[in-house]
């Protein structure tokens, strides 16, 4: 990302710290929010990377704050005391990752739960699109489609392979979110049953 051309500045920090680099870099100069978004890390870490985005006009530059976070017990400050323009982001982050943002608006923003279920947290890696699994994928071309390519039948992005879910063995226990997500990852050809 870039304000003007200029690379952003990209800095690590710990959460215990996240609110006051947040109240820093404001300070610094980099008045404007742009965005605030997650990052599922499972397959590399048990973390998700939550970013927020903030912008100094005066010289043409991007400041990002990275923090990381446990998976098991997602929860972050809310910055929407600094930003108030955080809190939107805040609410969607946490419909579709599950991370709680202590001190923000509780209030779903895009999923509303029905009698004290949780909220679809489709972003996350270990989330199943089960209508991709039930139905036909709708896509134009697979790939090797064309002029005397063998076609091939390929499974699309988000349908794990059927034996971590789905049909998976009753006998065995229930799949690991990174088990999960590395069998999601799409382009596989499909198995013949």
């Amino acid at each position: 990302m870039s304000a003007h051309g200029a690379a952003d500045e990209i800095l690590t920090v710990n959460p215990d710290g996240w609110v006051t680099s947040v109240e820093a870099a404001r300070a610094d100069g980099f008045t404007t929010f742009d965005f605030l978004d997650a990052v599922d890390e499972v397959g590399r870490t048990e973390e998700f990377r939550v970013v927020v985005r903030l912008v100094d006009w005066t010289i043409g530059r991007g400041r990002q704050l990275h923090v990381r976070i446990p998976r098991d017990e997602p929860r972050l400050d809310t910055i929407s005391g600094v930003f108030a323009g955080a809190s939107w982001h805040e609410r969607e982050v946490h419909d579709f990752f599950g991370i709680e943002f202590t001190g923000g608006d509780p209030a779903p923003l895009l999923n509303h739960p029905v009698s004290g279920q949780p909220a679809v947290r489709w972003l996350r890696k270990d989330h199943v699109l089960a209508a991709r699994a039930a139905q036909p994928w709708p896509g134009g071309k697979e790939p090797g489609e064309g002029p005397g390519a063998a076609r091939r039948r390929m499974a699309p992005p988000g349908v794990p392979d059927p034996a971590t879910w789905g049909n998976r063995d009753p006998a065995l226990p229930p799949a690991a979110a990174d088990e999960i997500a590395a069998s999601v990852a799409g382009g596989r050809v499909r198995r013949r049953r």
